[in-house]
C-alpha cells in the first residue's frame, strides 16, 4: 500500500502512544506500581509501527523482552497492557505475565517473552500453520541482534527458506546486546547479510526512518503473501534508556544517547517528512500528542481501579501431573 497522509498520521499517533506509554510505565515503576522487570522501547518506535502498519488483524507477530511497542502497534488494548504491568486481573494475561509476557491472542499477538530468540521458533511455526491452512496470512518475528547468534535463529531461517514459509524476520539491531556493543561480539556488521546463507533476501535499513521501514516491510509482506518465502530485515535502531530498569549505562556515553535523541528520533523525522509535504500542521500535531497522553492516563486509571487476581487464580492455567512429572 502506498504511503498516504492518512497512513502517515496514524503512524505518527501510534509512535506517540508508544512513547508516552513507555515513559509512564517507567514512572509507575519508580512509584512501585509496576510488577517485575521493565525494558523500555523508547527510540525504537519506528520499527514496530512501520512494520505493523502493513499487517492485518489476523496476521501473527511474536516479540521479545522489549515488546510493549510491538503489541501497541499491532492494536493491543492499552488498558489491558497497563493492567498487566500492574499485575491486575484485567491485564492481557490476567496479571500473570507482566511486562515481558504481554499478548493478545484475539489479534494473533502470540506474545512477548524473556528468552533471547524465544519468539523465532513460534513465529516460524505460525508460518507453517498458515501454509498448511492455505490462507494468505503472514507471520512477523521481532528479535534483537543478539538472537542472531543463537541456534533457533539459524534453525528457523533454514526451515522457513526450505518450505517457503510466509514469515518476515525483523531484527531490531539497537547496537547493544544487553550491555555489550554489537561490534565487540559480532564477526559481521549486518545481520541482514546472513540471509544469503539461507537463500532469502536480506535487507538492512534505517530503523529510525519509519517511511523506509514501512516501504521495505510492505514489499516483504507482499512477497510472503504470494508464497515466495521469508525475508530477513535488519532495522538499525537505538534504545534511549538502559537495557532495563536499574541499568547504570556505564558502557555508553551521554553524548551518544543525546545524538540519537536529537538527530535520529523516529517521531521527529516523520513529523519533518509530513510537514514538508503539508500533511501535518502544528494544531494537528498538538492534538495527536494530547490524544496519546489522554489514552495513557486512561490506561493508568483503568489499571489502578482494577482488582488483583484472587488467590485461587494462582492455580489456574497451570499444568501439573500427579506422578512426579513423568509423562
Amino acid at each position: 500500500m502506498t504511503l498516504t497522509a492518512e497512513i502517515a498520521k496514524k503512524m505518527y499517533l501510534d509512535m506517540w502512544r508508544i512513547r508516552h506509554f513507555e515513559e509512564e510505565a517507567n514512572r509507575q515503576t519508580s512509584l512501585g506500581s509496576v510488577q517485575g522487570a521493565l525494558h523500555m522501547y523508547c527510540g525504537e518506535e519506528g520499527v514496530a509501527v512501520g512494520v505493523c502498519s502493513n499487517l492485518r488483524d489476523n496476521d501473527y507477530i511474536t516479540g521479545t523482552h522489549r515488546s510493549h511497542g510491538h503489541c501497541l502497534a499491532k492494536g493491543a488494548s492499552m488498558d489491558a497492557m497497563m493492567a498487566e504491568l500492574f499485575g491486575k486481573a484485567t491485564g492481557s494475561c490476567s496479571g500473570k505475565g507482566g511486562s515481558m509476557h504481554v499478548a493478545d491472542l484475539s489479534l494473533n499477538i502470540l506474545g512477548a517473552n524473556g528468552i533471547v530468540a524465544g519468539g523465532i521458533g513460534p513465529a516460524t511455526g505460525a508460518g507453517l500453520a498458515i501454509k498448511i491452512r492455505g490462507t494468505d496470512q503472514v507471520s512477523v518475528c521481532f528479535f534483537g541482534d543478539g538472537a542472531s547468534a543463537r541456534g533457533p535463529f539459524h534453525e528457523a531461517l533454514q526451515m522457513g527458506s526450505l518450505w517457503k514459509l510466509p514469515v518476515v524476520y525483523v531484527c531490531e539491531n539497537n547496537q547493544y546486546q544487553q550491555w555489550v556493543p554489537r561490534k565487540s561480539v559480532a564477526v559481521i556488521d549486518s545481520v541482514a547479510d546472513m540471509g544469503a546463507s539461507y537463500n532469502i533476501p536480506g535487507v538492512s535499513i534505517d530503523g529510525q526512518n519509519i517511511v523506509e521501514v514501512y516501504e521495505t516491510t510492505r514489499d516483504a509482506i507482499a512477497r510472503a503473501r504470494k508464497g515466495e518465502g521469508p525475508t530477513l530485515i535488519e532495522a538499525r535502531t537505538y534504545r534511549y534508556y538502559g537495557h532495563s530498569i536499574g541499568d547504570r549505562e556505564e558502557y555508553r556515553g551521554r553524548e551518544e544517547v543525546d545524538e540519537w535523541r536529537t538527530k535520529h528520533d523516529p517521531i521527529a523525522l516523520l513529523k519533518a517528512y509530513m510537514v514538508e509535504r503539508q500533511w501535518l500542521d502544528e494544531d494537528e500535531d498538538q492534538a495527536m500528542q494530547t490524544a496519546a497522553r489522554d489514552q495513557v492516563a486512561k490506561a493508568v486509571a483503568f489499571a489502578e481501579e482494577s482488582p488483583y487476581p484472587p488467590t485461587a487464580a494462582a492455580l489456574r492455567d497451570v499444568l501439573a501431573t500427579s506422578d512426579g512429572g513423568q509423562p
